[in-house]
């Protein structure tokens, strides 16, 4: 199962697209309707070539950003709205910029509001544009999109909008199925005769009714007593799939948006990340160590200090290392992607993925051996990844076990054996890390 999710500059009709794809108006909120506009994520779903796909509506305006953040974490492909009467606007480029440093795997580009232009060559022009746009800023997948002239309004290139989706998605692997399920939380509400209900996007694992879960940070435990999927009843909830879960045992008020459904020991809470970084081009100004920052990481957003390891900054276009600080506690594991903003004046600044999840304690960051512990975390083999987490900060000392991925590796006198080793050993080490001791 996949999850779609929209993107691009205000009032360029992310929603109605929404609507008119899948029947479903993504707007539930009262002051949405009111406003016309999109204030919080929105949630719809459709069926492409027999296959239910789930789709997040995200708000376009920049005061809204932080909500649009907590939906796209998750996506497999973006659906990027632009619409032919306006053309690029500023909060197209920094949606681009946003998909671009979360590396979303594909995306397919809606020309909308084509039912407002009454002249081809301005048509073509706008679509000359945004391909130039996303040649020169889009990354990779945006810059390879297809752009498919629409309009909501009269339904004229939905069935081309259906196909590109459907041509996109079929180039996207099945999530994997890694055995630990945990779902960071982008809603919390409570149902009459139900109790309390959270949804997100389901990660590396399976949910069951009945099993027994925990949430994170604050290590509450719950139960499974329920599951819908597009509000249909599961026994078995998909990895990459849009999920409600139905809890017993813990109470509504003990919830909030951050927070992530884990299977027991899946994840644990952390004030410290290690993280490969890159920073936008266009930003106004170098990363400079200990700068105050917004992170924002599955579906949470906490405040930050950026600790530059091995420098003093990180230049505009340039990649580095960070030490992230957290005032409060994530639930995170290896490879999570995330951003950071200013706090104010509100601005992107870049984004990376984490490199250890639970780094312990703070590096002296100018010492080579700390540099060199990075880029093994980053690009190492998987003895060097292991050798890495196990004896640099004193974690042979000061644990009897780390966390590699989800896998608990278990140390006894200091020594260790690999049994096997990585499916895949390319420059990201893939998080299915099958190792023993």
């Amino acid at each position: 199962m996949h999850v779609i999710g929209t993107a691009g500059h205000v009032d360029h009709g992310k929603s109605t697209l929404v609507q008119a794809l899948t029947g479903i108006d993504p707007d539930r909120l009262a002051e949405e309707k009111a406003r016309e506009m999109t204030i919080d994520l929105g949630f719809a779903w459709l069926t492409l070539d027999g296959a239910e796909v789930g789709v997040i509506d995200v708000p376009g305006h920049r005061d809204f950003i932080e909500n649009m953040l907590a939906g796209v974490g998750g996506i497999d492909l973006a659906l990027f709205v632009i619409a032919a009467d306006e053309g690029v606007m500023p909060q197209t480029r920094e949606h681009l910029a946003i998909l671009n440093l979360l590396e979303i795997p594909r995306s397919v580009i809606a020309l909308t509001k084509i039912d407002l232009i009454d002249d081809p060559e301005w048509l073509e022009l706008v679509a000359l544009e945004v391909g130039e746009t996303l040649r020169l800023s889009g990354g990779p997948a945006l810059a390879a999109a297809p752009i498919v002239p629409v309009s909501a309004r009269t339904g004229a290139g939905l069935a081309e909008l259906r196909a590109a989706l459907t041509a996109a998605l079929h180039q996207i692997p099945p999530p994997p199925d890694l055995g630990r399920p945990r779902l960071p939380i982008d809603r919390v509400f409570t149902l009459s005769g139900f109790g309390t209900v959270v949804t997100g996007t389901l990660l590396d694992g399976r949910l069951r009714v009945g099993d027994e879960i925990e949430v994170q940070p604050g290590g509450r435990p719950a139960r499974v007593r329920g599951l819908q999927t597009h509000k249909t009843k599961r026994e078995t909830a998909q990895p990459g799939s849009r999920v409600a879960v139905n809890l017993t045992g813990i109470d509504r008020d003990a919830l909030h948006r951050g927070q992530v459904l884990a299977a027991r020991g899946a994840v644990r809470p952390t004030l410290l990340l290690d993280s490969a970084y890159r920073h936008l081009p266009d930003a106004d100004a170098p990363l400079a160590h200990n700068t105050e920052v917004k992170l924002f990481i599955g579906a949470a957003e906490v405040s930050a200090r950026a600790r530059v390891i091995g420098g003093e900054q990180i230049a505009p276009g340039e990649a580095g290392w960070l030490q992230l600080a957290l005032a409060q506690p994530v639930a995170a594991a290896r490879g999570d992607r995330f951003i950071l903003r200013r706090p104010t004046p509100g601005a992107t600044l870049g984004g990376g993925r984490v490199l250890d999840p639970q780094p312990r304690r703070r590096h002296r960051r100018l010492r080579p051996d700390v540099v060199e512990r990075f880029r093994a975390l980053a690009q190492g083999t998987p003895e060097e990844l292991l050798l890495c987490l196990l004896y640099t900060s004193d974690a042979a000392d000061e644990r009897s076990s780390v966390d590699l991925g989800g896998r608990r590796i278990i140390k006894k006198n200091t020594t260790i054996a690999i049994s096997a080793a990585c499916s895949n050993t390319n420059q990201h080490t893939n998080d299915d890390t099958r190792l023993a001791t």
